[in-house]
């Protein structure tokens, strides 16, 4: 029996033994094992928060920021990765440690990865009003800057070129006006570091993003007031090794459309009608805009790039030269730019850097807008020289010169620079946790020569014996950014927490010398000590300098619910040097975001006809700091010189008061928007409806003095209001193998009115102000900025005809009509007679494949606005006899007759016209050799382009797409200047290649 339960012992031993046996084994053969990899789109992008599960269970992950993951998972399991817009992929682990996925789209327009401030979001987690244009969209041809790039493409988005001169920048703004002594410009960020438009050249730019609301852009703070438009730059990456790309263009230039003038001919005529004295016959024929315009103006474009290196060290480096010759003579623009930006990863991808250096260097001739106001003056029969070879000119003739002689007699080379190095540091520490820190220093230089010579009229008219002058000066900007971010799923949950704290800081500074009456023209302003007014105290000396802080911290929370709802909540707090001396200098800008995918609901579940749905409403406010610094405390000014025991003392005397309430301006505001994916993509497009309210806007107001010591002071007391509608449709048309034909529609709509100018401690003594401004010989205001009126309102005398001999006749603000003796021509006679800011913005945008081939064309427009034509208000008047005019002069005005000789210039409603346009601006043409044979040549592309190619318009001036701002607080729009340079059609070649 002892036996018997010995071996029963044993055997039972034995079993538990064999037991443990196949345990160990089955643990060897699946137990979990640790694996890592990086998930990645067919573009080779990494693709943070796809939601990673081992199949037949809950536990998973997400990949982090940079699209890696690591996590525990048995050897023989199965990994399932899911991803909105994305096709689900289902890898077996086969007990490998390291696992790269590539995800193919299955909804491009949902799995898009789009910036947003301090970061970036899938399209399908948006919700706020952004939106992205990639280089593929890109407005091409010799663009001027990189807000060229976005003409048409971007509704809300105005940007315009009121000016061909080649060193003019766009005018770029976002729904409208936010201010009205505050800061105007857009914030720009390049590569997560404040920069500009000139900060890369356009053709580096990989993608540019547009924050339009107040809940995007309250991230930025009081920096993104009036809207932020993100540059991304094409970046290195280990995918593309040892390569060269090459983008070059040839651009011929021409005038879009000349004024008509009257001729030689034209003067003869009218001297043999007796309109005109016979000397004014001078016995030339000259066309005084082709004698200072370039005979065949060419520019031309060329870049290099070149991209190499591995996964873990990689580079790209680009060089950039571009001229653009303008179509008058002596004004260019030479611009070089050498970028190289280096990314470097090591600790198994733990610790990442990226180095960025840039430079930049301009050379340039800019064009006297004077000297085009002169050849609309010239003589048409005068000649550019006379017979010795000089110059003719008329010095007795009031503000008229010869415009050739200007320009070759004068010397105005303008240099300028910018450096910028900025560096990157990421470290990873744990799944999901990104700690990181942007340094940036950019330095600004420039450095401007004039001189006019002895043979310029300044000399010959004025006796000043040569005119030197010489402006340099510099900026150093500084930025700085630590910040962390966390993202983290557990089961139907995603959610990202983001803080940081941000400095920067810019020194600037300036000095200019001019000097005149020069012994010899032969050194101009490379001695320009030698002028006599140096000697006699006449010559001109200054020099500033300004330095200006801002600090921020910056919170922010996204959650991501079943990716059915969607928040976001975000707070910036600002403290800026502006506000030194002010009792509250910091400043709170918080924000909300809420999204709705309806898409998701079970309710939808059998409906076919949305991909996608998403329903989205924020609210954020934003700040805007004064231009001005220290207008908290009180300034004293250096005054005039009094004799004090026998010495000439330079007094002291109150300059601003102390204002120690000055605050921030204020944007609130709330935006509700739809975004919709119809029919499997065929179409789709975004809705948005938001209303601005402006608050405590800065306006000089005037005060007792005393008890105050100065008159005036700059306070916080008006409101603002400015609301919209946008709208976009992109439809796939045709969606073949060899044939693909998109269409995009963007529609805008905005209105800005003053609502209030006062408060209950500052009172404006009249409830509106002037602004604008007509020049000479008119010299009066052109718009009113009224309480409860639109921000851009005309306000002028409103003319109904013309009596039977050519005099005005004039309707009186109460609707009686007065005869031109009769009328008072007093403020109290004008009235609005218009409005320059467009009620609505359109762009249609058409791009077409067809095998190799590539066909796209760029068409936008603005309605419902009026435009001052300042050229035919200085030029159609007969009484100017002394200087030429327009073949319109001889017209009757109104049917009626022609305009009475006795009546001066006026600024008056019949030279304020409808400005509608339509412009289908940008036409391009291309062939890729995509199926070329050779080892060294890839993808050559040949294009054609043209830029500003036809505007339909009823506009009788040159082109309708005149200056939106009209002055520096952006308050009178709408005039095209009689000195305008004007504006140009383009037509370019353009090759590109890789090798």
């Amino acid at each position: 029996m002892k036996k018997i339960r010995l071996y029963l012992r044993y055997r039972l031993l034995f079993a538990l033994f064999l037991a443990s046996i196949l345990s160990l084994c089955a643990h060897a053969q699946s137990g979990d094992i640790k694996i890592k990899g990086i998930v990645k789109d067919t573009k080779g992008l990494p693709l943070p928060g796809v939601s990673i599960k081992i199949k037949g269970t809950n536990a998973g992950g997400q990949t982090s920021l940079e699209g890696d993951f690591t996590l525990n998972a048995p050897a023989n399991s199965t990994l399932v990765f899911t991803f909105i817009g994305f096709v689900t992929k289902e890898v077996p682990v086969n007990n490998h440690n390291v696992i790269n996925v590539v995800l193919t789209d299955n909804n491009q327009s949902l799995s898009e990865v789009v910036v947003i401030g301090y970061g970036a979001q899938r399209k399908a987690d948006v919700t706020s009003a952004v939106t992205t244009v990639k280089s593929t969209d890109f407005v091409t041809g010799p663009v001027s800057d990189a807000a060229e790039l976005l003409k048409g493409k971007v509704a809300g988005l105005s940007v315009s070129s009121p000016s061909g001169d080649p060193n003019a920048q766009s005018q770029i703004m976002l729904r409208g006006n936010n201010s009205l002594y505050g800061n105007l410009g857009l914030l720009y960020i390049v590569d997560g570091v404040p920069g500009d438009l000139l900060t890369v050249a356009p053709e580096d730019i990989a993608e540019i993003s547009v924050l339009k609301d107040g809940s995007s852009a309250a991230i930025y703070g009081v920096r993104g007031s009036n809207g932020v438009i993100i540059i991304t730059t094409k970046h290195a990456s280990g995918n593309a090794i040892n390569k060269v790309d090459y983008n070059g263009n040839e651009t011929y230039s021409q005038i879009s459309k000349e004024p008509h003038l009257l001729t030689g001919d034209d003067y003869r005529r009218q001297i043999a009608a007796g309109t005109r004295q016979a000397s004014y016959d001078l016995g030339s024929n000259t066309d005084w805009i082709k004698a200072m315009s370039n005979s065949f103006p060419v520019s031309h474009i060329h870049g290099l790039t070149f991209r190499g290196g591995n996964d873990q060290t990689n580079y790209l480096a680009s060089l950039n030269y571009r001229y653009n010759q303008g179509i008058f003579l002596k004004s260019d623009h030479q611009q070089i730019t050498g970028r190289v930006d280096i990314n470097h990863s090591m600790l198994d991808g733990k610790l990442k850097f990226n180095l960025g250096l840039l430079q930049t260097n301009f050379n340039d001739h800019p064009f006297n807008t004077y000297d085009y106001e002169q050849q609309l003056k010239m003589n048409p029969t005068a000649p550019v020289r006379l017979a010795d070879g000089s110059f003719y000119q008329e010095p007795n003739n009031f503000e008229y010169q010869n415009p050739v002689s200007d320009i070759f007699n004068t010397d105005q080379p303008q240099t300028s620079f910018t450096s910028k190095y900025n560096a990157t540091i990421t470290y990873l520490p744990i799944v999901g946790l990104r700690l990181s820190a942007i340094g940036s220093y950019t330095k600004h230089g420039y450095l401007n020569r004039y001189f006019a010579n002895f043979e310029n009229i300044s000399t010959i008219r004025d006796n000043q014996g040569g005119v030197a002058d010489i402006q340099q000066g510099q900026s150093v900007d500084r930025y700085l950014n630590f910040s962390a971010e966390y993202s983290k799923a557990f089961g139907d949950h995603r959610f990202t927490l983001l803080g940081g704290y941000e400095y920067q800081d810019n020194n600037s500074f300036s000095t200019e010398m001019g000097n005149h009456n020069f012994p010899t023209d032969l050194f101009g302003y490379n001695a320009i000590q030698q002028g006599a007014a140096l000697k006699n105290g006449t010559a001109l000396m200054t020099s500033g300098q300004s330095l200006t802080n801002l600090i921020s911290y910056i919170g922010r929370l996204t959650y991501n619910y079943k990716e059915k709802y969607l928040l976001l909540a975000s707070l910036r707090i600002d403290g800026a040097s502006q506000f030194y001396g002010a009792a509250h200098p910091f400043g709170k800008f918080p924000a909300v975001q809420a999204g709705w995918r309806i898409t998701k609901e079970s309710f939808m579940d059998d409906q076919k006809i949305f991909d996608d749905l998403k329903l989205r409403a924020g609210y954020g406010i934003t700040g805007n700091p004064p231009r001005q610094s220290f207008l908290g405390v009180g300034l004293l000014g250096y005054g005039n010189y009094v004799l004090y025991n026998g010495q000439y003392i330079q007094t002291l005397a109150p300059a601003q008061n102390a204002n120690p309430g000055l605050r921030w301006e204020e944007k609130h505001e709330t935006d509700l928007g739809l975004d919709y994916s119809m029919f499997k993509g065929l179409i789709s497009g975004t809705i948005d409806v938001y209303k601005r309210k402006v608050t405590d806007l800065l306006y000089n107001f005037s005060v007792p003095s005393p008890p105050n010591l100065y008159p005036s002071t700059f306070a916080n007391a008006g409101t603002m209001e400015n609301k919209g509608l946008e709208a976009v449709v992109n439809i796939n048309a045709i969606r073949k193998k060899d044939f693909q034909w998109t269409t995009s529609f963007n529609f805008s709509t905005n209105s800005n009115k003053l609502t209030s100018l006062s408060n209950d401690i500052y009172q404006a003594t009249t409830p509106y102000f002037t602004t604008g401004y007509t020049g000479d010989p008119i010299q009066t205001f052109t718009n009113i900025v009224q309480v409860g009126h639109n921000i851009g309102d005309f306000y002028g005398f409103k003319v109904t005809g013309v009596s039977a001999d050519g005099k005005w006749i004039y309707q009186e603000p109460d609707g009686t009509t007065k005869q031109y003796d009769q009328f008072n021509h007093s403020f109290n006679d004008k009235q609005v007679i218009g409005n320059g800011i467009p009620k609505y913005y359109a762009g249609w945008n058409n791009t077409i494949h067809y095998k190799d081939w590539d066909f796209g064309v760029t068409m936008r427009g603005a309605f419902g606005f009026q435009i001052l034509n300042a050229l035919r208000m200085n030029y159609e008047n007969t009484s100017v006899t002394n200087y030429n005019r327009l073949k319109s002069s001889e017209d009757k005005v109104f049917g009626t007759a022609v305009l009475n000789k006795t009546v001066p210039l006026e600024f008056n409603s019949y030279y304020v016209e409808n400005g509608n346009y339509w412009k289908i601006d940008n036409i391009n043409l291309g062939y890729t050799w995509r199926n070329l044979k050779s080892k060294f040549v890839h993808n050559p592309r040949i294009y054609i382009s043209t830029l500003n190619t036809f505007t339909i318009t009823k506009y009788k001036g040159l082109d309708p797409e005149v200056d939106r701002f009209g002055d520096s607080n952006g308050l009178a729009p709408g005039m095209e200047s009689r000195d305008t340079y004007p504006t140009i059609r383009t037509y370019t070649i353009g090759l590109s290649a890789s090798f």
